[in-house]
C-alpha cells in the first residue's frame, strides 16, 4: 500500500506538472510557433475540459473495474502519447490536441487515490490523506516553475516534453505493478442498479458541486496560464524571473493543500472552512483587479500566492461531498465532484481567453485584458459563495 501510495502521488505530480507547464513555456511558444496568451489559456482550458469529460467514465470504471489498470492504461496512452505530440507540435492546433490527450491521460490518477481512501480509510482520516496526496503531488507544480525554466534553457521545450513522455510511461508501469485494488463490492443482484440518476437525486450535493466549480478555477487558471503572460507583458519579467514567481505560487498551493487536509480537526464546520477560504480568495482577486499593473512586483506575486493558498480547499470540499455518498456510488460520486471542480477550470479558461482577446482588441492598454481575467474569476466566485453560504442544506 505504501509503494502504491508513492507511485499514485508521483502520477498526480505529473498531472500537476502538465497543467502548470504552459505558464513557463508561454514566451518560447509565442516566439517559435506564434502561440499567444489567449491560445495558451485555450490550450489549458482544453486540458481541463478533456479531464472533466473523462470523470463520468472514470467513475464507472472505478466502481466496476480495476482502478489500478484504469489509471495505468490511460496515463501511459494519453499522458505519454500527448507529451510526444506536444514535443513534435508545429502549430496551435497541435498543442490543443496534445493537451486534450494529456488531460485524458491524467483524468483517473487523483480519483484512483480518492476512491481507494474512500473505500479503505477511516472517515476522520480521509481529508488528511487527500491533503497529503494533493500537497506532495503538487511538487509537480513546483517542478513546472524554476526547474522547468532550467530545463527549457538546457534541452529546450521539445526535449523537455520527450523526457516527460518517458517519465510518464515509467510511472504508469509502476502503478500497474505496485498499486493494489480494494476488494470488490458484493452487490445484491436482486436490488435495482444504482446509476447516475440516483447520484443526481442527492439534492444537498448541488451547492457543493457549484462551489467546487468556482473555487479551484482562479488558482489553477492563474497559475496554469495567466501569471506568465501577466508578469511578462505588464512587468517585463524574463523567463527566469517568471519561473521564480510561479514557484512561489506553487509552494503556496502545496502549503494550502497540506493545511486544508486536516484542518477540520480544528475547525469542526467544513462549511466555515470552505466559505472562509472562498472569501479570502475573492479578496485577493479583487485586489489584483483594482491594482492591476500598479502594485509592485513583490505585492503582485504575494497576491498570486494568496489565491493559490486559499483555492487549495479542495480536500474539504471533497470531504464534505463524500459524506453524502452511498458506498455503491462512491466512485461515480467523487468523480462527479471532481468533474465540476476540473470542468470549472476548463470552462473559465475558455471564457477568460475569449474575454481577454475581446478586451485586447478594444484597447491598447496592455494591463486591461488581464484586469478582465481577474474580475471574471472574482464575479464567478462571488456568485458561487452566495449560493453555497445561503443554502442551509
Amino acid at each position: 500500500m505504501v509503494k502504491g501510495f508513492v507511485w499514485l502521488t508521483l502520477a498526480y505530480g505529473l498531472s500537476q506538472f502538465y497543467r502548470a507547464c504552459l505558464a513557463v513555456f508561454a514566451p518560447v511558444l509565442d516566439a517559435e510557433i506564434n502561440l499567444g496568451a489567449d491560445q495558451i489559456s485555450t490550450a489549458l482550458g482544453l486540458w481541463f475540459l478533456a479531464f472533466a469529460a473523462m470523470q463520468i467514465p472514470v467513475g464507472w470504471l472505478l466502481d466496476h473495474k480495476s482502478p489500478r489498470v484504469t489509471a495505468a492504461v490511460l496515463l501511459s496512452l494519453g499522458g505519454g502519447g500527448g507529451a510526444i505530440i506536444f514535443g513534435l507540435a508545429q502549430s496551435a492546433w497541435s498543442i490543443y490536441a496534445a493537451m486534450i490527450l494529456i488531460g485524458i491521460g491524467c483524468s483517473p490518477v487523483l480519483m484512483t487515490s480518492l476512491y481507494i481512501f474512500a473505500r479503505l480509510a477511516p472517515r476522520e482520516r480521509f481529508g488528511t490523506l487527500v491533503g497529503l496526496v494533493l500537497g506532495l503531488g503538487s511538487l509537480g507544480n513546483v517542478a513546472a516553475s524554476a526547474p522547468l525554466s532550467f530545463a527549457l534553457a538546457t534541452i529546450g521545450w521539445r526535449g523537455s516534453m520527450f523526457v516527460l513522455a518517458a517519465a510518464t510511461a515509467v510511472v504508469a508501469i509502476a502503478i500497474l505493478r505496485f498499486v493494489a485494488d480494494p476488494p470488490r463490492l458484493v452487490r445484491d443482484q436482486t436490488a435495482p442498479k444504482a446509476g447516475l440518476g440516483d447520484l443526481m437525486r442527492i439534492a444537498p450535493l448541488y451547492p457543493i458541486l457549484l462551489i467546487a466549480m468556482v473555487s479551484y478555477a482562479p488558482g489553477a487558471g492563474l497559475r496554469g496560464s495567466w501569471i506568465g503572460g501577466y508578469l511578462s507583458e505588464v512587468y517585463g519579467l524574463d523567463a527566469g524571473q517568471i519561473g521564480n514567481a510561479t514557484i512561489y505560487m506553487a509552494f503556496a498551493m502545496i502549503v494550502g493543500s497540506l493545511a486544508f487536509g486536516p484542518i477540520d480537526r480544528v475547525i469542526k464546520s467544513r462549511k466555515v472552512i470552505i466559505a472562509g477560504s472562498g472569501i479570502a480568495t475573492l479578496g485577493s482577486l479583487v485586489l489584483l483587479w483594482m491594482g492591476a499593473g500598479t502594485w509592485p512586483v513583490a505585492a503582485t506575486v504575494l497576491l498570486f500566492m494568496s489565491v493559490g493558498f486559499f483555492t487549495a480547499s479542495y480536500p474539504q470540499i471533497m470531504n464534505q461531498g463524500r459524506t453524502l455518498l452511498p458506498e455503491n456510488l462512491m466512485g461515480r460520486g467523487v468523480t462527479m465532484i471532481n468533474l465540476f471542480s476540473i470542468g470549472g477550470v476548463g470552462l473559465f479558461q475558455i471564457v477568460t481567453a475569449r474575454l481577454f482577446a475581446r478586451t485586447q482588441l478594444a484597447t491598447d492598454v496592455v494591463v486591461a485584458p488581464y484586469g478582465t481575467v481577474f474580475v471574471t474569476f472574482a464575479v464567478a466566485l462571488a456568485i458561487g459563495l452566495v449560493v453555497y453560504i445561503l443554502n442551509r442544506r
